[in-house]
């Protein structure tokens, strides 16, 4: 049995490759049951943290399980907020085939839906991204999102200045500008494409900052309780999910305003399953605000196990 570590998984995969291999996979059938979201006291430091298991069966070929746990007070202990493994198998004869970094394959996965939602959802001359958050998972969103479009000017903005300035010198290489940025209000105008990845509890994005032909790119606020846009965001935008199984139970950015009568269910206007099998539209006006809110399928996992696998034979 193979063991792939964060590394590894960096080394095999690219975006182009993951997008299409996602893209799909979203048209195939899948057997995937509800996941087990587990909440459980934390002693040490007196916090929640938070158990995921998201299984998955491919018809006939491999299956696969990823459990993962988010300790939320772990950044205080220089540890990642997100760790766990990701157990890859032959569903026909159960043999273990491989064994996976669950963050660093959740960080692929995650960027690479984000992204292939934006093909669906931005501009197709997008040329700027404001990227809130600077934790693990941002620098995949902005490498994800710049493979899908002409990405020249990227501005930054992080809960700390250092970090920001850290991710920027990062990437500052990539791109024509790179701006840290400590304003919201000033920064949200001026981005095509605003992905956010935090664990804010409450929003970052007002919707009295957007204009027409923006895209929202909502990927942190995992829980019910949490999000990362307001009200006026929800009613200014068309909205599309990753799965509409559970992002209307899960999301607090859909479930907040769904409670509220702020929005209905019918405002929800798809997910990556209705847009890659054409069954819905994707954006069809430069006018519209479009917002897209992910909350991790376990699809997303195993095609991006599988694509590893057998890239490496």
């Amino acid at each position: 049995m193979k063991y792939y570590s964060a590394s590894d998984i960096d080394r095999t995969l690219d975006f182009s490759a993951l997008i299409e291999a996602l893209r799909n996979g979203f048209r195939k059938e899948y057997t995937i049951p509800p996941r087990m979201h587990l909440d459980y006291d934390n002693p040490v430091d007196a916090n929640q943290n938070t158990m995921l298991m998201m299984p998955a069966v491919s018809c006939g070929k491999v299956a696969g399980v990823k459990i993962v746990n988010v300790a939320l007070k772990n950044s205080d202990r220089k540890l990642p907020s997100i760790q766990g493994i990701y157990y890859l198998l032959n569903a026909t004869t159960g043999e273990p085939l491989a064994i996976f970094d669950a963050k660093s394959l959740t960080n692929w996965r995650t960027a690479a839906a984000s992204a292939l939602a934006a093909d669906f959802l931005a501009l197709k001359q997008a040329s700027s991204l404001l990227m809130i958050g600077t934790g693990a998972l941002a620098p995949f969103l902005i490498d994800a999102h710049s493979s899908i479009r002409p990405i020249k000017n990227l501005l930054i903005y992080g809960r700390t200045k250092e970090k920001a300035m850290a991710l920027a010198d990062q990437k500052r290489d990539q791109f024509e500008q790179v701006t840290v940025v400590e304003d919201l209000s000033e920064a949200i105008p001026l981005a095509d494409i605003i992905s956010c990845a935090t664990f804010s509890t409450t929003p970052l994005i007002s919707g009295n900052l957007l204009h027409p032909g923006q895209h929202i790119d909502l990927v942190g606020a995992f829980k019910p309780t949490s999000r990362e846009s307001d009200d006026e965001v929800m009613r200014r935008s068309n909205i599309y999910v990753d799965t509409l199984e559970m992002a209307p139970k899960e999301a607090g950015d859909i479930l907040i305003p769904l409670n509220f009568g702020v929005i209905s269910l019918a405002d929800v206007r798809g997910d990556l399953f209705n847009l890659c099998q054409k069954e819905v539209s994707g954006r069809t006006r430069e006018d519209e605000i479009t917002v897209f809110k992910s909350v991790g399928h376990a699809l997303e996992d195993l095609v991006t196990a599988e694509l590893i696998y057998k890239i490496t034979g």
